[in-house]
């Protein structure tokens, strides 16, 4: 199961006394009765950028039917807080921010749903904080406050408000439908098996494919810290939620997908961090049913230099390997990390993937030079990194690959992986 998330029951004050005065004096009676404290729940998705709460759930079913004709986006207003788990000494990691209602409802079971703004320009909304003097995202605790503005209306026309507001957990189902795991390894990881998606993409029986993401440098541990939580391995970017999703579960027939934090970042020491991933994956085949000739490997930056040195050091594992924005030249300081000779022994079929606009790691010197040597590579070379009208860094071509873009002779990457077989 997922590790818990200890730091978020937190106490948010309603501040709406002055509304119960306004009240009509014919329902002054009924708006003064005691109401017990109402609950929420902070309601959030993986985007393109990393996660962000995007709406709440105020447990407003609790009290009765709320009329949806007395919802507006100005009955509530929101602010998140975070802060750093860490002491950070860095301003721009904490935020005590007013959160935009773009809309609001009622749902099926009768409850108060606030849509809140998010996206690329959205304050406020990020779960995540970057730690720059470590290079490590850190997730934040949360503190949100609710103020009602304005009366609820319920049937029979009497009007509450809500005197005090309690925080309940985050919820992500994307990212909570991976189980919590510690390695014998020492690594830490999360792991989707494909039964829990539960919407039949596990048609008849056998053994299923296995899908290995290996993390960037920004979603390592920050052991001087205390700080090994492998949550933002999977909250900073859909690199591992792309493989649950329904679309990439159709493709594979049903694909456990592992996540393995390193203790550090995996560029530190490649020969090291290679065996604990091993094991790793050792440990999913026993406890899982795992077809052990479709075990693929995928990761971005740190994560694709490591998919590379997984490729040089167990050249029978895998079935397929798509490494992301990687490295394999000297950096920051290194020697040569992956030998020419090193790329031409590969023979695990291999699709790269970056973006000429990197300014992180440079593609021509590290993927384009990597997809000429390793023989039969693909290579997928990005001018720049923009879905759906947004546009991000160069660095963060992962997104292509997390939504299935690359293609070469009509065959997606997700349907490329599926179809190769150790």
């Amino acid at each position: 199961m997922a590790a818990p998330i200890r730091r978020r029951t937190l106490l948010a004050g309603a501040g709406a006394g002055a509304v119960a005065a306004a009240l009509p004096a014919a329902d002054a009676l009924a708006a003064r009765r005691p109401q017990r404290a109402i609950g929420f729940t902070l309601n959030a998705e993986v985007l393109d950028g990393g996660e962000q709460v995007t709406s709440l759930t105020i447990a407003t079913s609790r009290l009765g039917r709320v009329d949806p004709r007395s919802l507006t986006t100005g009955t509530f207003t929101v602010r998140a807080k975070g802060t750093s788990p860490i002491p950070a000494g860095e301003a721009t990691l904490n935020f005590d921010e007013p959160r935009t209602v773009t809309g609001a409802r009622v749902d099926r079971r009768g409850d108060v749903v606030l849509e809140l703004e998010s996206g690329v320009e959205a304050v406020g909304a990020s779960t995540l904080g970057y730690f720059a003097s470590r290079g490590r995202n850190v997730v934040l605790d949360l503190e949100y406050t609710i103020t009602q503005e304005e009366p609820l209306a319920l049937r029979g026309r009497r009007e509450v408000t809500i005197p005090r507001f309690v925080q309940g957990r985050l919820s992500d189902p994307e990212v909570d439908a991976f189980r919590y795991r510690t390695s014998a390894s020492g690594l830490k990881y999360r792991l989707f098996s494909p039964e829990r998606r539960g919407r039949g993409h596990h048609r008849g029986r056998g053994k299923r494919p296995l899908v290995v993401w290996l993390h960037g440098g920004g979603e390592g541990a920050s052991l001087p810290d205390g700080y090994y939580d492998n949550e933002t391995t999977l909250r900073a970017n859909r690199g591992a939620l792309g493989f649950a999703t329904d679309e990439a579960q159709e493709i594979f027939g049903g694909a456990y997908v592992v996540a393995p934090q390193s203790t550090s970042f995996w560029l530190e020491d490649g020969d090291r961090f290679a065996p604990q991933i091993r094991q790793v994956i050792a440990e999913v085949v026993k406890a899982e049913d795992v077809d052990r000739d479709r075990i693929y490997v995928a990761g971005c930056s740190n994560g694709g230099y490591m998919t590379l040195k997984l490729e040089v050091v167990y050249p029978e594992l895998f079935a397929a390997a798509v490494p992301i924005c990687g490295v394999v030249g000297a950096f920051r300081g290194t020697d040569e990390l992956i030998s020419d000779a090193q790329l031409r022994a590969i023979d695990t079929p291999s699709w790269l993937v970056a973006a000429r606009n990197d300014q992180t790691i440079d593609p021509i010197a590290n993927t384009v030079k990597a997809s000429e040597l390793i023989p039969g590579a693909l290579l997928s070379l990005y001018e720049d990194v923009t879905w759906e009208g947004d546009e991000y860094p160069g660095h963060w071509s992962w997104i292509y690959v997390a939504r299935n873009d690359p293609r070469k002779n009509g065959i997606s990457i997700w349907e490329w992986m599926a179809r190769q077989r150790r």
